[in-house]
């Protein structure tokens, strides 16, 4: 049974003699992904615009070093743990009514983070900024989904937002140094609470609810164990990142973690309306497109981090001066954006998600020739900047793949697989990998070990993602169709 946004006036007319797929939208189209794209990109910008003011605002807030960290988790542990359960609440609920909900409360906690007076009310803020995006994310991606047809009007959408999702973390490196050293950290917040000032008056006369069309009861097993699994599996993984994984804290809720992620599993294998619903995992374009975006994104977060290091500590960059080979970097994600959905177009999403992998993982392998020589920069600049056009590649055409040929009253649940997958290979891939160069006595040959490990990765799940998603000769032309392969 269709949702109510199967009727939706907005998805883009086509004159009834032309059977080929419409890629224009509608003025009111453009204004509903405006809507949605501003609210993902502007989640987006939180998750790094503050990085670059942590010093300043440690020493106003009066916070020490070893604290500052609780600046970055306090925000990913509810953003990441609430992300399946508020996503399967808008799909019975309201998507529309929990967006606007985590709208107001993101842009009334980024308001409180700006005029923050001790360390407990900036913390508090940034805890009350991530359930709102976790709130945010997956009814975004699902309003997006739900009121784009598949075809080229949802590739377009889906580019658009990827795009504005990949330039949203660089934006906010280099906004985050400019805005500190011009006014200070609390702007880098004020500017968060003046997006969703912009945003949250036009979301309700544009945005159409969508629901399932029956209302199940809420799987509470099944929300208590993942969520809990999902804090507890972000916060031992976010603190390793920092202090390694020696710490008795970081082991116990790692353990923890993985248990009530298991005890999940077992929940909704019996559930009478899961949470998640373990066939649906079992799709090979679900299974194996979330592994393609888990990778793309913890080795894409990891490049940067260590580039980072790499670039300040062994070239001597300053922080603008690193800002502005990330800057390179963005401006090629926007123009990776605006191409891709040709891309998946011609090619169908598995062979992009595929390619796109192969691609990230050679031209990361480019950056094993970085020494010592100021030369490096414009190997560094040039590779890091092509490898986040493939890695936008992969971001597009794994979402695709996960959402594709998934009914309307379950894209929600989708949608929260897709950006749980986000959040968690965000935090992936720092304290697994990028804490071999932090620890390391010689900064540049920890360096080259993660990116070793890191194209190694790469280029295995290019390998793994291609096998899992070929076709079965039996119902190749159905699971073409699925995931894109036309």
């Amino acid at each position: 049974m269709p949702t109510d946004t199967t009727s939706s006036p907005l998805r883009t007319q086509q004159h009834p003699l032309d059977t080929r797929p419409s890629t224009r939208l509608s003025t009111r189209d453009k204004l509903v992904l405006f809507v949605l794209c501003a609210a993902q990109f502007m989640v987006a910008l939180d998750f790094s615009v503050l990085n670059v003011a942590l010093p300043v605002l440690g020493a106003d807030l009066g916070m020490s070093q070893s604290a500052l960290q609780w600046a970055v988790t306090a925000f990913a542990l509810p953003s990441g743990g609430f992300l399946l359960l508020f996503g399967r609440i808008g799909d019975l609920y309201g998507r529309r009514r929990l967006f606007l909900t985590g709208l107001a409360l993101f842009g009334a906690a980024s308001l409180l983070a700006t005029v923050a007076w001790d360390p407990a009310s900036f913390l508090t803020a940034r805890a009350l900024q991530g359930l709102g995006a976790a709130a945010i994310v997956p009814t975004g991606m699902s309003l997006l989904t739900t009121t784009f047809p598949e075809g080229p009007a949802r590739d377009r959408a889906l580019g658009i937002s990827g795009t504005l999702l990949s330039l949203g973390f660089t934006v906010g490196m280099v906004a985050g140094g400019v805005l500190t050293d011009v006014l200070s950290w609390r702007s880098t917040m004020g500017l968060l609470a003046l997006f969703a000032l912009i945003v949250l008056p036009l979301a309700p006369g544009l945005l159409p609810e969508s629901r399932t069309p029956d209302r199940p009861r809420l799987d509470i097993p099944g929300a208590v164990t993942v969520t809990g699994g999902l804090l507890a599996l972000i916060y031992s993984l976010s603190t390793a990142a920092e202090r390694g994984f020696g710490g008795a804290d970081v082991i116990t809720t790692l353990i923890a973690g993985l248990a009530l992620l298991a005890a999940f599993v077992y929940v909704e294998s019996r559930a009478a309306a899961p949470l998640v619903s373990l066939p649906m995992l079992r799709r090979r374009t679900v299974a194996w497109g979330n592994l393609g975006g888990l990778v793309t994104f913890s080795m894409m977060t990891t490049v940067v981090f260590v580039l980072t290091l790499y670039l300040q500590e062994t070239l001597r960059l300053s922080a603008f001066e690193t800002g502005l080979v990330f800057g390179v970097q963005g401006v090629l994600s926007v123009v990776a954006g605006m191409y891709a959905p040709k891309v998946i177009g011609r090619f169908g999403a598995r062979r992009t998600l595929v390619g796109s992998l192969a691609g990230q993982a050679v031209l990361t392998g480019a950056l094993l020739g970085l020494g010592a020589g100021g030369w490096s920069v414009w190997l560094a600049t040039a590779a890091v900047s092509l490898a986040s056009m493939c890695h936008l590649g992969a971001i597009i055409s794994y979402g695709l793949t996960v959402t594709s040929g998934v009914p309307d009253e379950e894209q929600g649940l989708a949608t929260g697989l897709v950006t749980s997958t986000q959040q968690v290979g965000i935090t992936l891939g720092i304290p697994i990998l990028g804490v071999l160069a932090t620890t390391s006595t010689d900064l540049l040959s920890g360096v080259h070990t993660v990116l070793y490990l890191d194209t190694g990765i790469l280029l295995l799940a290019a390998v793994l993602v291609a096998t899992g998603l070929r076709r079965p000769r039996a119902s190749g032309a159905v699971e073409a169709e699925a995931v894109g392969l036309r």
